[in-house]
């Protein structure tokens, strides 16, 4: 930082993290050049761009106005992410452009990832913790969600008037197959691209019973993350708010186990289904699931040591709470789910800097 004080003068905490996170990250690189893509400003505007959208979310910004404004009056801020001059800086509606080729270019999951295998291949992770997190939107719920919620009410309508529905709890020896576990049967045949493929991602409303057993709904998404120890995320997808955390068990552990070595796979009991402990032991894991008590005679438990290990779990809330409280997890203004996913992309990376440097210091 010394150098960079004599250019820009005194550095705030802010800006040094940002100029941390940058450097780290390097997002610039993953840009992809395609000629006649992007016609008028040169490519340099663009990683000035990219850049700006990673101090939005290190600011926590909430719209792209209020990062516009902050870049004309904070003169340190404007340097650092890459231009000189006010005049220099593009209008609201290039930002916009931007962010949906960025979006579709998939460049903060590819920023990402590459941060993840740069920093974390080489090293063995102990145990990774799994969550997912509801993330709120300002949009419709798609219309294939109401597809579907119109479909299932005429199809239980139908029933109900053939006398086919059961209510209540089953009788004994009776099995009812939940849609979750079908498609997690569906998964054991599948591969990655099929998996991902086959969740749905558009916007609908989601249920959650939280942790005083008051059931908690939200319009939007719900984002699924894999977090190291020391409170890194490794991977994270994106679904739709009503899709189960265990449908995206086996994709999830995919996707990290081409980035990392872990040991040990920490969930809550919402992923306890015979299917994801099977495809945990596959990739050579001890997979540490909390168990879902279905009745009294459920008497499952951990042994002291694996109730040990399981108290890691925690590294998963607070990424969670820090990506939602620090990195803009709260502040989605934009619509869809890849810019969403974008978005939340890049306050992973500004998460995942800040959680490698405490290693550091």
């Amino acid at each position: 930082f010394p150098w960079l004080q004599e250019e820009l003068g005194p550095l705030t905490e802010k800006q040094q993290q940002l100029i941390t996170v940058l450097e780290v990250a390097r997002i610039e690189d993953f840009m992809r050049c395609c000629p006649g893509r992007w016609v008028g400003r040169p490519q340099e505007d663009r990683q000035a761009i990219a850049r700006a959208f990673v101090a939005k979310v290190v600011y926590n910004m909430t719209t792209t106005v209020h990062l516009i404004d902050r870049l004309h009056t904070d003169k340190s801020l404007r340097r650092i992410c890459g231009w000189e001059r006010k005049d220099e800086i593009p209008s609201e509606s290039t930002f916009c452009r931007a962010f949906k080729e960025f979006s579709e270019d998939a460049l903060g999951q590819r920023a990402h990832e590459a941060l993840i295998k740069k920093h974390h291949s080489t090293h063995l992770v102990g145990h990774i913790s799994r969550d997912a997190t509801a993330i709120k939107a300002r949009e419709k719920v798609c219309a294939e969600a109401k597809q579907k919620a119109k479909e299932k009410a005429e199809m239980k309508s139908k029933k109900l008037a053939k006398g086919k529905v059961k209510r209540g709890r089953p009788k004994k020896g009776e099995i009812r197959t939940p849609k979750e576990i079908k498609r997690l049967e569906r998964q054991k045949s599948m591969n990655l691209k099929e998996m991902l493929m086959d969740l749905p991602k558009g916007c609908d409303i989601g249920i959650k019973r939280n942790s005083k057993g008051h059931q908690e709904r939200w319009k939007g998404y719900k984002l699924h993350i894999d977090t190291a120890d020391g409170a890194v995320p490794v991977s994270a997808i994106l679904t739709s708010a009503s899709v189960h955390d265990s449908q995206v068990a086996i994709p999830l552990a995919t996707i990290t186990a081409q980035r990392v070595t872990n040991c040990y796979d920490v969930m809550d009991s919402a992923y306890d289904a015979e299917v994801i402990r099977e495809h945990s032991a596959t990739l050579g894991h001890v997979p540490l699931i909390d168990f879902n008590r279905r009745g009294p005679k459920d008497t499952r438990a951990f042994s002291p040591h694996e109730a040990q290990r399981y108290n890691e779990r925690s590294t998963a809330e607070r990424v969670n709470a820090r990506l939602k409280d620090e990195f803009g997890g709260r502040m989605i203004r934009v619509r869809g789910p890849e810019k969403v996913m974008s978005h939340l992309a890049f306050g992973l990376i500004a998460l995942t800097v800040d959680q490698l440097m405490r290693f550091v210091t």
